[in-house]
């Protein structure tokens, strides 16, 4: 990703957020607009003159001046939020008045302000992600379509969509509100989870791991965090998830591009600071009586990360911890994750049992892992060609490369066992 992409990518939410506010939520097209101009300057000023020492107060100047510029132009042709008309009212106090819309605080609260809106009780929670893809992480419509496993066309829809419904509610959340952001923060947290969780093991056709929707979840958690209301025990088990989960993204894939399952990972590799972090924001979840599945979920992943080798992770503890996860959330997947650790508990076979005691198992006939679950166990049974059969079901649903080539060395694993 070079410079610019990066930057835009980290800093054209805050810009769009930021001029959303000022020009009403009915203008987000206008705000989205002047950003993308912005940027267009940047692309044709730091090709001759080189990229500023510090190009990201370049480009708020420029988005200052391009706004400005906007409002001159439309002033007669739109109808812009109340503190715009104000400012509109003279030349002489529309520069200054700029000035202070663009304020470091300001621009803080705009971000999360127009995330608290990105999960409108209207929109279904697909549509939310897509437009927190979309407006606060700079992501193009073909980009999130790879991240959630759609078309172009598709996401260009829910977009459009999502946008005529803020645009319709008339205004953009307000966060000062205790009420209002108590009432929307889970679907926030929803929204965040499924982020991360599309760049940690998504469906992307193209890798099996996005690691730039995990550094987006993590950062738009951040954001959520600074503000007094959000600083809440379940944000920080959230934010606890994505620390010790992506700590391990390094031992995922070797400099081949190969997946590696948690077995066979190099701990080594682990990011040792993001453990540390996350451990810390898990202690802070602790305050209170509230017991969240972030919190549980959380509680697993740090005894994975604690553990220094894969034979010393305290399984009787995590099965202890699905148990408590599958009465708060009784899903197939979450069922499948807890059978995976009765097997490492107390043997394959006993996994075996509880993979067939799963309820709904079909919900996850498309679901690559299952059959690899399935293969893995009865691989350690020594039933190598049932194995080799469940790893040839798992590759016929692998969604990237990744997938396939793991599942083509599993394959090859069962032969030479004579499966």
């Amino acid at each position: 990703m070079d410079l610019s992409e990066h930057l835009f990518r980290r800093e054209s939410g805050r810009m769009v957020a930021t001029l959303t506010r000022i020009f009403g939520v009915q203008n987000l097209a206008l705000a989205e607009d002047v950003v993308q101009e912005a940027f267009c300057r940047a692309v044709d000023v730091w090709s001759f003159r080189g990229v500023p020492e510090n190009p990201s107060a370049w480009l708020m100047a420029t988005a200052k001046h391009c706004a400005l510029d906007a409002l001159r132009r439309e002033r007669t042709a739109r109808t812009f939020a109340p503190e715009v008309g104000r400012m509109l009212e003279s030349e002489w106090t529309r520069a200054p008045a700029m000035e202070e819309l663009f304020g470091a605080h300001k621009i803080k609260d705009d971000l999360l302000r127009m995330m608290f809106s990105c999960c409108h009780p209207g929109l279904p929670g697909e549509g939310q992600v897509a437009l927190i893809l979309n407006i606060l992480c700079g992501f193009s419509a073909g980009e999130i379509a790879h991240a959630l496993v759609s078309t172009p066309p598709a996401i260009e829809k829910r977009i459009t969509r999502s946008k005529k419904v803020l645009a319709r509610s008339g205004k953009l959340f307000e966060i000062a509100a205790p009420d209002q952001f108590t009432a929307r923060i889970p679907a926030v947290h929803t929204a965040l989870y499924l982020l991360f969780n599309e760049g940690y093991h998504g469906a992307s056709p193209e890798s099996a791991v996005r690691a730039e929707l995990c550094r987006e979840a993590m950062r738009l958690t951040a954001v959520l965090l600074e503000n007094p209301l959000g600083a809440r025990p379940d944000t920080y088990a959230l934010a606890a998830l994505m620390c010790l989960n992506a700590a391990r993204l390094p031992g995922r894939l070797d400099p081949a591009g190969n997946l590696h399952a948690l077995l066979d990972q190099d701990r080594s590799l682990w990011d040792q600071e993001l453990m540390a972090e996350g451990l810390k924001f898990l202690e802070l979840s602790a305050a209170g009586a509230e017991l969240s599945e972030y919190h549980v979920e959380a509680a697993i992943a740090s005894l994975h990360a604690m553990a220094p080798r894969m034979e010393d992770t305290d399984w009787a503890k995590i099965v202890s911890l699905y148990d408590t996860l599958i009465r708060m959330n009784p899903s197939p997947v979450v069922a499948l994750n807890r059978a995976i650790a009765i097997a490492h508990r107390d043997g394959p076979e006993r996994g075996l049992e509880a993979m067939q005691a799963i309820a709904a198992p079909d919900r996850l006939s498309a679901y690559p892992f299952y059959e690899a679950a399935l293969a893995e166990l009865h691989f350690r049974c020594g039933r190598y060609s049932v194995a080799r059969q469940h790893f040839t079901a798992a590759r016929s649903l692998a969604r990237n490369r990744m997938e396939r080539q793991f599942f083509d060395r599993r394959i090859e694993a069962c032969e030479r066992h004579g499966g």
